[in-house]
């Protein structure tokens, strides 16, 4: 009996999502898109600093993102903007790769805020602001909606959870999400990789750097923190972290085909 009670929780939560799994997603219409435009412009400065052909090439594969993964809000109804951040968090970490898409993610689930270990929303007392899942909960992603929408505040500085939480999926690509991501860095620099993690792990651990300390959780953390740095902060980044940035650069900013 102690056992159906611990697990009801999660029961309760994978009938949520299988429930929902159901319901279609809306067709997006012209006047659709043109609202992305509009809330790209005014809430994602990654878009803001393409030029007008890579724009066009962001909403379309922000399209596409949307009609592909189905999205949901636990508790309340998605808006435009929601739909906008989680696609952006999604297309910024692969926007120089051509043709990639995130196979194994079916459902991104919002929360109205923080929640916790139990996918339960208690306001003002949930510590998760997103997740991966695994096992019975592959393909699934979960965020806190007022955190998504905060990383792409004016305030947000270098952190980002949606790009995150994309971020290690990407690093889960290879079939391990242990920090090094195989499929994006080629192979002689993935010693290299790690002997740089470490270092400016020993200097966090020291006090003597402005990475977000939850980047010393281990390898995989790392790679989601830094990341998070990269695109929200690159040039902060390029002058503290040179060595860093030019390791991101590799991973992030050279073509690769899907």
């Amino acid at each position: 009996m102690l056992y159906l009670i611990l697990a009801l929780p999660v029961l309760l939560f994978m009938a949520y999502l299988f429930l929902n799994k159901q319901k279609a997603e809306p067709v997006i219409q012209p006047e659709q898109t043109e609202s992305y435009k509009q809330l790209l412009q005014q809430h994602v400065a990654f878009y803001r600093q393409l030029n007008p052909e890579q724009q066009e090439s962001f909403v379309l594969r922000a399209v596409a993102f949307l009609q592909e993964t189905h999205l949901e809000g636990v508790g309340f109804e998605l808006e435009d903007l929601d739909r906008v951040l989680v696609a952006s968090s999604a297309l910024i970490p692969i926007f120089r790769f051509k043709n990639w898409r995130y196979p194994h993610l079916t459902n991104v689930v919002l929360y109205p805020d923080a929640f916790n270990n139990d996918f339960k929303f208690d306001e003002g007392k949930g510590e998760m602001a997103g997740m991966v899942g695994s096992g019975f909960m592959n393909g699934q992603m979960l965020l806190s909606r007022a955190a998504l929408r905060k990383g792409f505040s004016a305030s947000a500085g270098a952190e980002n959870v949606g790009i995150h939480e994309f971020v290690h999926l990407l690093d889960q690509e290879d079939g391990a999400t242990d920090g090094v991501p195989e499929q994006l860095l080629p192979p002689e620099y993935a010693e290299p990789w790690m002997k740089l993690v470490h270092r400016e792990i020993k200097k966090m651990e020291n006090g003597k750097s402005d990475i977000n300390p939850y980047a010393m959780t281990n390898e995989a953390e790392f790679f989601a923190v830094t990341s998070e740095y990269f695109f929200g902060k690159p040039e902060k980044l390029k002058q503290k972290h040179p060595e860093l940035y030019d390791m991101l650069s590799k991973v992030f900013l050279e073509e690769k085909e899907g």
